[in-house]
Formats: C-alpha cells, sequence, structure tokens
C-alpha cells in the first residue's frame, strides 16, 4: 500500500477581490507541492475569494464551473497533482460556502458545501448544504471532505469514518482565540474515528479576524505528522494505507460501537 503523499497550504492570500493574487499563490504553492512529491494540495476555507467578505461574497461568488474552477483545473493539470480549494459558490440565489476537489488531469473529483455555519457572517450570507458525506477517490485512497466548523461536529466525522473515509480533507478559516480546535480536537477526531484529516488554515489577518494558522495532518494512531506555525507555510507530509489498517485493527472504536443505543443522538 503506496502512502498518498499531501501538502497543506497555509496562506494570507486569498483578500477580497482578489481571485487573480490567489490563484497565482496557488500555482506556485502547486508548483512546490508537485516538486516535493505531493498528489494533493490542500488550501484553506474560501481560499480563492478571503473569508471576511461580508455582503461582497454575494458578487464573487461563481458557479461550481465557473471561470476561476476552470483556472484551478489548469494548475492542477499543470503539476499533475490534484487541488482542493475553498470557494463561494454561487447556484441560482443560493451562495454555499464550498470545497472542490480537481483531479491530476484537471477533471472535477468532487464538490461540497459547508453544513455547519459558523456565527452571523456565515449565517447571514451562506446557504447551508444538505449532504453529510461527500467523497471521492485519489490513487487508492477514499478522500472525504467537510469544511472548517463540520470537523467540529463528532457526527460529520463519524459519518464519514462509517462510509468508508480514509482521509477527511477539512478547509479553514479558524481564528484566535480557538487555537484548541487544531491542537486538541483534530487530533482526537482522527484518533476515534480512525481515519487522517488534512486540516488547512488561513494565517494572518483580514478584516476583523486573526486566524490562527496550525494547520496540520492527524493521524488515527494519535499523532500529528505535520504541523504548521502562525505564519505562511506549506507543509506536506505523507497518509499511509498501511498504519490506518493497522491503527483500525488495534483501535476497534467503529466495529465496537452500539447503534441501537443512540438512538437519542437522531
Amino acid at each position: 500500500m503506496t502512502p498518498l503523499r499531501i501538502a497543506l497550504y497555509q496562506g494570507p492570500s486569498g483578500v477580497p477581490a482578489s481571485t487573480a493574487d490567489s490563484l497565482a499563490a496557488l500555482a506556485d504553492a502547486a508548483r512546490r507541492a508537485a516538486a516535493a512529491g505531493a498528489r494533493l494540495l490542500l488550501t484553506n476555507e474560501l481560499y480563492l475569494t478571503g473569508y471576511a467578505l461580508g455582503s461582497a461574497v454575494r458578487d464573487l461568488a461563481e458557479p461550481a464551473d465557473g471561470p476561476a474552477a476552470r483556472a484551478v483545473a489548469v494548475i492542477a493539470a499543470e503539476h499533475g497533482l490534484a487541488v482542493g480549494f475553498g470557494y463561494p459558490e454561487r447556484d441560482g440565489e443560493a451562495v454555499f460556502n464550498s470545497l472542490q476537489i480537481v483531479g491530476p488531469d484537471g477533471g472535477l473529483l468532487a464538490n461540497y458545501r459547508k453544513a455547519h455555519l459558523f456565527g452571523d457572517y456565515e449565517t447571514t450570507f451562506f446557504t447551508p448544504g444538505d449532504q453529510a458525506v461527500v467523497q471521492a477517490d485519489l490513487d487508492g485512497v477514499r478522500l472525504g471532505l467537510l469544511i472548517c466548523y463540520d470537523v467540529e461536529f463528532p457526527e460529520a466525522v463519524r459519518a464519514h469514518a462509517l462510509a468508508g473515509t480514509e482521509l477527511l480533507l477539512v478547509p479553514t478559516a479558524l481564528m484566535r482565540p480557538y487555537e484548541i480546535v487544531p491542537q486538541t480536537i483534530v487530533p482526537a477526531r482522527a484518533w476515534e474515528s480512525q481515519l487522517y484529516i488534512a486540516y488547512a488554515n488561513r494565517c494572518g489577518d483580514e478584516g476583523d479576524f486573526t486566524f490562527a494558522g496550525l494547520s496540520c495532518l492527524a493521524a488515527p494512531d494519535g499523532t500529528v505528522r505535520a504541523r504548521a506555525g502562525a505564519g505562511e507555510d506549506l507543509i506536506v507530509a505523507d497518509v499511509d494505507p498501511g498504519l490506518l489498517k493497522a491503527s483500525r485493527a488495534e483501535n476497534t472504536y467503529l466495529s465496537d460501537r452500539r447503534p441501537e443505543l443512540y438512538g437519542s443522538l437522531t
């Protein structure tokens, strides 16, 4: 079982109305990730436009097959690696906080709309998604998609584990002082649901927000295989299917569940 090498880009690029700059920074990150042997590059939440958009999000939102998505597809194909990017997605009158994955050939692999919206800004300007589990396959690894606040709900992560997700991709725009999420919650989610979690955060200041950085790859054995600091960074680490198989054999949370006792959860 060959490990899947992934890269997480923790960047400040992506500020209101700067999609062109975000794409240029993405192309550079893709070049560096590919040179390091990565097969997948993940960016942060609303990477293409920036997070602190306010009402401008309605003007900057694009369809899932819009010009920005097509530009990302070109970057992915040029460098021969899959790219996951956050963006505001327009569908009719609705705007979603979305994550799209394009494959190494530039073809669409998956598109996910954030289900758990955080705070007044998101609940005012975005429509929540209604799919709990969205997945794709890359090099024999089953990918799952969530966004930021989604991962803080154990039910959302467990649903992915039960559906066969092996690597959960989570672009985020986590602000200070919530560093407990990448430091404690994300590794705990990876352990309790027995999967890898790639958590790609923003960094720096934008509008009224100061983003915490600390992007990481958390493994199912409870370790953190790579961790960024507070500033711009590109971290690279391997997702090892063999380790995942061994960890699931040793830590049998998924098979030891008793769902007949959990009716009150729904």
